[in-house]
């Protein structure tokens, strides 16, 4: 044996795989197709969104949030329906589903404090759903942003993986590409695989694949935490559901090259299951990055409630396609409008009062002031005037806006971005003056002006996220801009099917002796426990948790 246990992915789920068992006195193996650099994966570039329940945090701005609320969004938001039958693809799911909200709820918080991760006063209201009791949404305020974001929840894992290779109880495997599982026995005792050329390329770009080499590990057991299809094109479009309608024909993407789902096809081959594969998280908000790291690199905007939303034929998006509250309705909207289908974009009009107040951006190296947990600056960018530096780069250097003092200027410049001129700006003017005509009162009978009321009785975002309630015709709230949006891919809810000690299982529901699976690899834990949607703040939570299950199951700890 070349260690106990081979981790493949170096990404946070396998990370917390390995921190759990070099804890217990195991010797790991980590493989990684990347350099050194791109230890933390995919997590490193996020911005630190932390699913929890019934926190401090929430506490302290007045939410009140339980483990029954959390579980009851949860259940509407994943919509489970493959429940029936032997082997039914949601069967573990449920139970991963459940595991995963009662860690949210318990442990989940303290245990992260406990090896470093900590928290920003901040908790946001994502995904607010589409309008029913029951059903997809969050009731209240769970998204915690970690200081350091998606550094300050990979780096303290990373370190300690780092301080285990220098004691010589893990051993890492850059440009070690897996391409085989060994099975011997029905039970999977090693990989094999290239050795990569050395590439320094750094963290995100593309790397070279010219191989220089073969290798061969064996270990009593292999953990797979190779992440999901969100850079494979490809494969996107393979498994797009019908449901969704057509893939758009052109989209950006939200996570390096690397995320290219290539271990999931290999773990099938050696007898592993992989159910719902057609359930997959795709942004509508994405635009594309002005300094570009990987192929087509996007950024979502994290929007306020504020922003009017219009198709690409210049027509307001109906409830509960609007900005924050449900990502697979809007999706499913755009792509399955008839009249809309031969489009792949989509229009943010917003006032630069809207757009200082009220536009996050996804990602660590958007965020500097939090990355770098600088709580001045927090405070400066968030709660002072004018737009965060990284907003104004993107207004300012764009492909995908545009700004202008009028509304006409803005519209023929909305139309400059596309291959025809598809708005109308009488049709626009009409829209606008109409949601206008809602703004001199508390209240109003449009659904998302009432949603931006309803945003600014939650102190969280009243301070920090949602403007005061003005006319996007104002001159005073002015200049008009216009953000051309796009789809972005992102991340995979089905994969490898796991059970409760992340123990892959076969397409007859027995274990497959020796392979456990972790991440979004197993859609992040038995193969789907977001279902349809995601709640968000809970792919990060659900790497962890799932990691952790398959390195305490390997130390006799589960």
């Amino acid at each position: 044996m070349d260690a106990d246990v081979i981790v493949v992915g170096a990404g946070l789920a396998g990370l917390a795989a390995c921190h759990e068992l070099v804890t217990a006195g195991r010797r790991v193996a980590l493989i990684d197709q990347e350099n050194a650099g791109n230890l933390g994966g995919q997590a490193f570039w996020s911005f630190g969104g932390l699913f929890l329940v019934d926190s401090p945090e929430q506490r302290r701005l007045g939410v009140r949030d339980s483990l029954d609320l959390a579980w009851r969004d949860w259940q509407g938001s994943a919509g489970w329906d493959r429940l029936e039958g032997p082997g039914a693809e949601d069967e573990w799911a449920v139970r991963w589903g459940r595991a995963y909200v009662e860690f949210a709820a318990g442990e989940k918080r303290s245990w992260l404090r406990q090896l470093g991760v900590k928290l920003t006063p901040m908790v946001g209201w994502a995904e607010r759903g589409g309008g029913a009791a029951f059903g997809h949404g969050n009731s209240v305020p769970r998204f915690h942003v970690a200081w350091g974001t998606g550094t300050g929840v990979s780096e303290p894992f990373a370190d300690r993986a780092r301080d285990a290779a220098k004691q010589n109880r893990l051993t890492f495997h850059h440009r070690h590409r897996v391409d085989q599982l060994l099975v011997e026995g029905g039970r999977v005792i090693g990989v094999s695989g290239a050795v990569l050329a050395p590439d320094d390329a750094p963290r995100g770009a593309p790397t070279n694949r010219t191989v220089i080499g073969d290798f061969t590990l064996k270990a009593s057991a292999v953990i797979l935490a190779t992440g999901g299809i969100g850079g494979n094109h490809e494969l996107v479009r393979r498994y797009w559901p019908e449901r969704l309608g057509a893939p758009p024909r052109e989209m950006i993407t939200g996570v390096p090259a690397y995320v290219d789902g290539r271990m999931l096809d290999i773990a099938a081959e050696a007898g592993a299951r992989l159910v719902n594969r057609d359930r997959m998280w795709h942004y509508v908000e994405g635009v594309r990055n002005w300094a570009p790291i990987w192929p087509r690199h996007a950024i979502r905007i994290l929007p306020g409630p504020s922003p009017l939303w219009f198709d690409a034929l210049g027509r307001r998006l109906p409830h509960p396609a609007l900005p924050g509250y449900d990502t697979m309705a809007t999706l499913k909207h755009l792509r399955t409008t008839p009249d809309l289908a031969a489009h792949d974009h989509s229009w943010f009009i917003v006032t630069e009062t809207m757009l200082a107040k009220e536009f996050g951006l996804s990602g660590s190296e958007q965020n500097a002031d939090i990355t770098n947990r600088n709580l001045l600056g927090v405070l400066r960018s968030r709660l002072g005037k004018g737009a965060p530096k990284e907003v104004a780069a993107f207004r300012d250097k764009g492909a995908d806006f545009v700004v202008a003092d009028d509304l006409e200027t803005l519209v023929a410049k909305m139309n400059d971005l596309t291959d025809q001129p598809l708005l109308d700006p009488a049709l626009i003017r009409r829209q606008i003056e109409d949601r206008d005509a809602q703004m001199d009162n508390p209240y109003a009978k449009d659904v998302q002006v009432q949603g931006i009321h309803n945003s600014r009785r939650y102190k969280g975002d009243r301070w920090a996220r949602a403007s005061a309630p003005h006319k996007v015709l104002d001159p005073q709230a002015g200049p008009l801009i216009g953000v051309k949006l796009h789809v972005l891919t992102r991340k995979s809810l089905g994969g490898l099917q796991t059970d409760l000690s992340s123990r892959v299982l076969t397409p007859d529901g027995d274990v497959l002796e020796g392979l456990y699976a972790a991440g979004e690899a197993a859609g992040f834990g038995g193969g789907g426990l977001h279902g349809y949607n995601a709640l968000e703040g809970t792919f990060l939570g659900g790497c962890i948790f799932s990691g952790r299950a398959a390195g305490r199951a390997l130390s006799g700890r589960n």
